[in-house]
């Protein structure tokens, strides 16, 4: 292997211990740097980190990524962008223009890093110290990572050898001063930070899968948990963190990240969240298995924890910085984060640190201007004052105004409603300034401090002129915000849409309703319905993130008055649940604790799901009204376990939700009412129940084709005439479904009434036929079985019979024969004069008669039919069966004979004598 030295430079590093030691070959001599290649030779290395990418154009933002990664991983931040930008130009080199996987290894030192490119492609020609070609202009997209080397790099190089190359480059650390990096003023004793007797600062180690796996003596004292309950557990389970769908950055991701600074809480065994100041550092061990440490003190503890802002160079006056100052880069630092979230936190964080101040808020305008939405705040109870809302003319005059800077020396001795966000917090003092593009108001910029006086107009201007250079770059990540909260809830709506289209069950319209809601609008939903306009709200489902609660919170809802049914759309605070949630859960607390004179032991059990409840539904509850067709036919309940107030993006998306939601409930309420007239309807017009016949077995299978119908064209029945005689009939309306089932009802009820005038049974029939023919349009025709049965002392039983058009009833023998048992007549509904005649039939012992209809020897498959010949197959298999038996029977060779469901209606009447030896 041959080594090309670059002009100016030293040799090349040795490769670490375990690694070929290439045979080097020097170029030409340059100056002498002994003493350079003395500490290079003697650097130790103690890390190392290696990564191979394919030859495809993302390995290059990759290949940035695990350098910075692994750089800010050993706490060399101060080199880290150097390093990034050479690794980009040398990677881009091998997998863009050389078309090589590339090889990159960073070594650590403890007077820097190197890092080692590599790649397969070792023919390339490298200008030695003696060559003076030009490499080419800095615009040209390749040929760039070795002036960069030679720009950036303390030393660099390139190795060859006949499978690779391999271009080196060496940062050395910055050389850090002993001594003060960043001091504060002297401070009277009452203006410093209130601490606890002892400050804890609680260390937690969260592994690769974000679950707890180290847990000190100073977290058990803040949070409450011991260290075998937390270890192996999720931080996400213990955090608490703003959700808000499609922005922000989570606790999640915040435990990924290399670093991170800043506020967040943390539920205690007590289920209070308790606001802390994190900083997390991600850290890997020998074995390479990432990890993160976090610390956390109590949040107005945080100046323990909480990096210095670094003052620029020239800007020690404290003035407006000079024209060479750029506020936005004081501010935010270099890169902006590319969430809203981040920008505005940031911004508040670096607006308190600028004017020395104990708190920070940024709020942003609505569309039309009349209002100011909390979106970011540091130093103040942040999870109660979230996305609430302030009014920006807040009271007469010019500092009553958002529009217009504002300094108040003292809030005690002004009204509160100059500045609301404040009002409780302590603070005293506050400047304020608008945000403004195209002189439109798009925000306002306060800070905050405990004492009185503490600014001046001179602040004012300094605050302003900072919030004039970010005010775009704050509107332009909101409007990008607004955007992407815009596509998603497009999308939400449409798959909500689709969803509750999808069905008419009243229970499962419910259901859907609430688990579209949580947890992506909500932590838990209640949903109320009204049945009638006097009737009272019913808690009819509650649903929450986590099932454990689901329980309790609707034990608490049964037990408090429903919010009110009001017709006015929109989102209304409902109060109520989160305060008697508090209260319930202090007097269990102090029934625990005997302070209430009462026994303890049988509520020390019920005390956990009373707090349990409470820290559910103590944060922001609304109500939304479920309107459809002008009526209020529910209400919608979203609550939040934290005092964090619902955006109003998610408000109205909750809203657009409840009105799909509540037209999807009414269509259900008004399908099951139409249906349980129909069922009720369609159960008229079928027979009562079947009358006991002494010495006749008789059983009935009926089947009414189309989905939600009892009642088709097919009709039974079977009633006691007088005499010891009983009528029984069994008919086929042409077509199904209602029209048909209406001619069955005519038919059914006038059966009864004609044969009980004791008409026989072929002037009953004659009869029928003339009212069906009234019906006029509506008239169809019939095919019917009508007959009489009377039982026989000797055991038998006589039948007279009249088959107008309908299949013919067949007799099963006790021998197996079958036979039919009538003659085919006219049907009905046709022609006016009819001339039909009965016939008589005599059943033994034993014998079976059957009667369907034609739903029944029409079944096909295909080609195939059953027909009459194959129902009387299957009847010859039935001597000896139960009428029952043989009407099921039957039934199950329907089904059987084609793979499809039926498609038409059936209707098999089954009538048998039992033989002697049953007597």
């Amino acid at each position: 292997m041959t080594t090309g030295l670059i002009s100016g430079g030293p040799p090349p590093e040795p490769r670490p211990k375990g690694e070929r030691t290439p045979q080097q070959r020097s170029g030409p001599a340059g100056p002498p740097a002994t003493h350079v290649d003395d500490r290079a030779r003697s650097s130790v290395i103690t890390a190392r980190a290696a990564a191979t990418f394919e030859p495809v154009g993302r390995s290059v933002a990759t290949a940035r990524a695990f350098v910075r990664d692994t750089l800010q991983g050993w706490g060399f931040a101060d080199i880290v962008d150097d390093a990034v930008v050479l690794t980009s130009e040398l990677v881009t080199n091998a997998v863009v223009h050389a078309g090589t996987e590339a090889e990159v290894l960073c070594l650590r030192t403890e007077h820097g890093v190197r890092v080692e490119v590599s790649d397969r492609y070792p023919e390339r020609e490298v200008p030695l110290q003696s060559a003076h070609a030009v490499m080419g202009s800095p615009d040209r997209e390749g040929g760039r990572g070795l002036q960069l080397c030679a720009a950036l790099a303390t030393r660099w190089g390139v190795e060859y050898t006949p499978t690779h190359k391999s271009v080196w480059f060496h940062l050395d650390l910055p050389e850090r001063h002993v001594g003060t990096r960043a001091a504060g003023p002297a401070l009277p004793p009452d203006l410093l930070p209130l601490a606890d007797s002892r400050v804890r600062v609680a260390v937690l180690q969260i592994d690769r899968k974000g679950c707890v796996s180290a847990w000190n003596e100073d977290a058990e004292d803040l949070f409450g948990y011991p260290a075998s309950e937390v270890v192996g557990k999720p931080l996400t389970d213990l955090a608490a963190w703003p959700h808000t769908p499609g922005t922000g950055t989570g606790i999640a991701e915040a435990l990924q990240l290399s670093r991170w600074e800043g506020s967040y809480g943390v539920r205690g065994a007590d289920g209070r969240v308790s606001p802390v100041y994190a900083s997390h550092l991600r850290v890997r061990d020998t074995g390479g298995e990432p990890s993160t440490v976090c610390l956390l003190v109590r949040d107005h503890e945080r100046a323990v924890l909480q990096t210095p802002t670094r003052v620029p160079t020239g800007d020690q006056s404290g003035s407006d910085g000079g024209p060479n100052a750029d506020p936005f880069e004081v501010f935010i630092g270099s890169p902006a984060p590319d969430d809203l979230d981040g920008l505005l936190q940031r911004t508040v964080e670096r607006a308190r640190d600028m004017l020395d101040g104990d708190s920070a808020f940024l709020l942003l305008a609505t569309d039309d201007e009349t209002e100011l939405e909390v979106r970011a705040s540091t130093g103040l109870p942040s999870t109660r004052q979230r996305f609430a809302r302030v009014p920006v003319e807040a009271g007469p005059g010019r500092y009553g105004s958002a529009r217009m800077p504002a300094v108040h020396d003292d809030l005690s001795a002004i009204p509160s409603a100059a500045v609301p966000l404040l009002a409780g917090t302590g603070m005293r003092s506050v400047v304020t300034v608008p945000l403004k593009v195209e002189g439109r108001l798009t925000g306002s910029l306060g800070v905050a401090a405990e004492a009185p006086g503490r600014y001046s107009n001179e602040e004012a201007l300094r605050l302003q002129f900072a919030a004039d250079r970010i005010a775009l770059a704050v509107e332009s990540a909101r409007l990008g915000e607004l955007e992407r909260l815009r596509r998603g809830s497009l999308s939400f709506l449409v798959e909500a849409s689709d969803l509750l289209a999808g069905t008419l069950d009243r229970d499962q319209t419910l259901a859907l309703m609430a688990q579209m809601t949580v947890p992506t609008l909500a932590t838990w939903c209640a949903v109320y319905t009204i049945s009638e306009q006097s009737a009272d709200p019913y808690l009819s489902y509650v649903l929450h993130e986590d099932e454990e609660f689901i329980d309790g919170i609707k034990s608490l809802l049964s037990k408090i008055p429903p919010p009110d049914p009001v017709l006015t759309p929109g989102a209304r605070v409902w109060p109520l649940p989160g305060e008697v949630a508090h209260q319930a859960a202090l007097r269990s607390s102090m029934r625990s604790l005997g302070l209430s004179g009462g026994p303890t032991q049988q509520l020390a059990s019920s005390i956990g799901p009373t707090l349990a409840t409470a820290s559910a539904v103590g944060g922001e509850t609304v109500v939304l009204p479920l309107v459809a067709r002008n009526r209020v036919i529910g209400m919608l309940t979203l609550g939040k376990p934290t005092d964090e107030h619902f955006r109003q993006e998610i408000l109205e998306l909750a809203e657009d939700l409840s009105r799909r939601a509540a037209l999807a409930l009414d269509n259900a309420r008004l399908y099951s009412e139409r249906t349980a007239i129909s069922q009720s309807l369609q159960r008229s017009l079928l027979p009562p129940g079947l009358p006991p016949i002494d010495g006749v077995e008789v059983d009935v299978i009926y089947r009414a084709a189309g989905e939600g119908n009892e009642v088709g064209g097919d009709f039974y029945d079977l009633f006691p005439i007088g005499d010891g005689a009983y009528g029984f009939a069994i008919g086929d309306v042409c077509g199904t479904g209602p029209n048909a089932a209406a001619v069955t009802g005519l038919a059914r009820h006038a059966l009864r009434l004609l044969a009980r005038e004791g008409l026989s049974g072929p002037a009953v029939l004659e009869r029928l036929n003339s009212a069906i023919l009234d019906e006029g349009d509506r008239s169809r025709f019939l095919t019917l079985l009508y007959g009489e049965l009377r039982p026989q002392e000797d055991g038998g039983a006589e039948l007279k019979v009249v088959c107008a058009g309908h299949p013919l009833p067949l007799r099963l023998r006790q021998d197996g024969t079958v036979t039919a048992a009538a003659e085919p007549q006219p049907l009905l509904g046709v022609i006016e004069d009819l001339e039909l005649y009965e016939e008589t039939v005599t059943l033994d012992p034993g014998d079976v008669l059957l009667c369907v209809t034609d739903g029944v020897t029409e079944r096909r498959e295909g080609t195939r039919m059953l027909g009459d010949d194959g129902l009387a197959d299957v009847l010859t298999t039935c001597t000896g069966l139960t009428a029952g038996a043989v009407a099921a029977r039957v039934l199950r060779a329907v089904e059987r004979f084609a793979s499809d469901a039926p498609s038409d209606d059936m209707a098999i009447l089954a009538m048998r004598v039992p033989g002697l030896q049953q007597d």
